[in-house]
């Protein structure tokens, strides 16, 4: 059974699935790679939730806001051999309840065109592509999304 906890970004488990992320991620984006890694320090972030499998973590996510009234979606990540499971949908859906419950009215995210599972699972989960926003604003691999919560 996949247990969820909701902790901040000093969680030791965190940095180490965000490692992994990365690593993924500097595979995927090749030279564009620096661009992204400047805006996704998980330093100070609040509202970080990790998944466990029989006590091994597995997955995470973050949420941070991103102007009154809305959350960004960070740093999602499931491990290689744990996807297809349902898990990141399991860790999405508590970040949105969180910031639901911090009384946020919506969640914005960026992911890359490079990342078709990434881009079906906030299609599959209610989100919506809208333009560009904040820094992605221009940035041709970079697909956004927002949902209403």
């Amino acid at each position: 059974m996949t247990k969820l906890i909701r902790t901040t970004s000093d969680h030791p488990d965190f940095i180490s699935l965000v490692r992994l992320l990365d690593a993924d991620l500097a595979k995927r984006d090749g030279d564009e790679h620096s661009f992204y890694a400047q805006y996704n320090k998980i330093a100070m972030l609040k509202y970080v939730v990790v998944a466990y499998e029989s006590a091994k973590a597995i997955g995470c996510g973050a949420i941070k806001e991103q102007a009154p009234g809305m959350m960004e979606v960070k740093r999602m990540y499931v491990l290689p051999e744990n996807r297809k499971h349902g898990i990141a949908t399991l860790i999405l859906t508590e970040l949105e309840q969180w910031a639901a419950e911090l009384g946020y009215g919506s969640c914005v995210l960026e992911t890359g065109k490079r990342q078709p599972e990434a881009i079906a699972l906030y299609t599959r989960n209610g989100y919506k592509i809208i333009p560009n926003y904040g820094q992605y604003v221009g940035i041709d691999n970079s697909v956004c999304f927002q949902k209403a919560l």
